[in-house]
């Protein structure tokens, strides 16, 4: 069938949202509540990425930033975020598209989101925190000794389930 309702761009969008929610309840001059803390992972090389050229060196391909306390200007935006955090104790401002996200977690609430980028740089359907790929995406499923019939691709129209019970407190 070619008619794709487009079920992993839909779920990115939603999961993406809570990242922007999240990030609103934030910015509030209260700030977060409780033991709310974000742990926020990016490719720093992805388009629409800006931050100092000193932390590209040192993070060439993924950073995480944490927001819990000391963070300044956060500003929610519908594509991009932007904040101001100290390194080494000089305020640095970033400015981070939610499609250069590859992971959110909210360690004061057992939560966490976890995004997998495609080639062209968009966001591609999610995989379940703690689901390990067995072959590298360029590598042939051929070469994998590990491959077993679960590993087979599907359509990419069969919609993503993403189970948040790993990120419950039991």
């Amino acid at each position: 069938m070619t008619d794709d309702i487009g079920y992993g761009a839909l779920t990115q969008s939603a999961l993406l949202g809570i990242v922007r929610e999240a990030l609103k309840v934030a910015a509030r001059p209260e700030g977060l509540p409780g033991d709310h803390h974000f742990y926020i992972a990016f490719r720093t090389k992805a388009p629409g990425v800006k931050i100092a050229d000193h932390l590209v060196a040192k993070f060439p391909d993924e950073m995480t930033i944490v927001i819990q306390h000391q963070f300044w200007d956060l500003e929610v935006h519908a594509e991009h975020f932007e904040i101001v955090l100290k390194f080494a104790g000089v305020p640095q401002h970033l400015s981070i598209p939610y499609a250069a996200l590859t992971a959110f977690q909210d360690r004061g609430a057992d939560f966490g989101l976890q995004f997998q980028p495609q080639h062209n740089g968009a966001q591609a359907p999610l995989t379940p925190v703690g689901h390990e790929e067995t072959a590298t995406p360029d590598a042939p499923a051929e070469d994998n000794p590990n491959k077993t019939e679960e590993d087979e691709p599907r359509p990419t129209s069969d919609g993503t389930i993403v189970s948040l019970d790993a990120f419950r407190r039991k």
